[in-house]
């Protein structure tokens, strides 16, 4: 039996989940563990569904050993402090993730724990075993609750001295029709104001629309109902034009685009590259958008990947 395995930890503003990751980069059956995190949770709520998701994988080990925790969390971060504050979990600021994950595996070993942003997980895991395999210059970005990204230059991360590098989710999208929008972070017109799940849905019930939830957002843009119809083009060409400034900056040549609101539309893909592909540099008009290629198993493909991949740390 393969005893190299990675206990690899999601940890989002709507759910944590963890699970052991091998080598080759695939999640162990029956390792899976996942607990609601969200905005009214409470510090000692999201604690606990850290524990209950960590003691559950780190119990499916089943005599394997555990070589060490990989850590993606919705930012920002403090990768030197080893701490959190994800703007949609307003009970945590500041919090002590790490050391928390480190108490919670000593049992096992004291296997090291290591933390970075979510995006960089996400694009570790397209680089290692995805749609990213093989590319110089990618950017991996989750539009999900909130709108992460992650660097990868060379085959290697880029997280930043604090490791909040590639916070796409905070440029600011540059149309004067949403310059005014607030964030959760204090400034106005970011991406993740205009263009995240929650964020949308808001946007579309302003508008007169009834439903209440992203999937419901979903079946009415199916339905092709006007305001869903423009609620899910507001959001992708808000990603598309960040994702524009982006590689104007970074030269990017690929950018792969997970999370669940990237599945709000099937088109929704189509609908971000837009933007790009009206640019005026021929240089960001090459980048290629595609579709996660790992689905919703990439965050902790990528937060094992910190453990099994970590010479490609940045």
């Amino acid at each position: 039996m393969n005893d190299a395995v990675a206990l690899a930890l999601d940890f989002g503003g709507t759910k944590a989940e963890a699970a052991l990751v091998d080598a080759d980069g695939t999640l162990l059956p029956g390792s899976r563990f996942r607990a609601p995190t969200g905005r009214r949770t409470d510090s000692a709520g999201i604690e606990n569904a850290v524990a209950t998701v960590v003691r559950g994988a780190a119990a499916a080990a089943d005599g394997r050993r555990i070589l060490g925790v990989g850590i993606g969390a919705a930012g920002p971060i403090d990768i030197a402090a080893g701490t959190v504050a994800p703007l949609n979990l307003p009970a945590w600021r500041d919090y002590p993730l790490r050391d928390l994950v480190a108490s919670l595996t000593a049992p096992m070993g004291e296997p090291p724990v290591t933390l970075r942003m979510d995006g960089e997980a996400s694009a570790r895991a397209e680089h290692w075993v995805g749609a990213g395999r093989g590319v110089s210059a990618l950017l991996g970005r989750v539009v999900s609750t909130g709108i992460g990204g992650g660097i990868m230059i060379g085959g290697r991360t880029i997280p930043g001295p604090t490791g909040n590098a590639g916070h796409i989710g905070h440029v600011a999208v540059g149309d004067p029709a949403v310059a005014g929008v607030p964030c959760y972070c204090g400034a106005t017109g970011c991406a993740e104001a205009v263009a995240s799940g929650p964020r949308t849905v808001e946007w579309a019930r302003e508008q007169g629309w009834t439903g209440a939830t992203g999937e419901e957002l979903g079946d009415a843009y199916a339905a092709r109902e006007p305001i869903a119809t423009e609620a899910v083009r507001r959001s992708a060409h808000a990603v598309g034009r960040a994702l524009a400034s982006a590689t104007a900056l970074l030269d990017l040549e690929l950018i792969a685009i997970g999370g669940g609101f990237a599945s709000v539309a099937p088109d929704y893909i189509d609908l971000v590259r837009e933007p790009i592909s009206e640019h005026g540099f021929p240089f960001v008009r090459k980048a290629r958008v595609v579709r996660s290629a790992l689905g919703g198993d990439g965050p902790l493909v990528g937060a094992g990947a910190l453990v099994h991949r970590a010479d490609a740390l940045g």
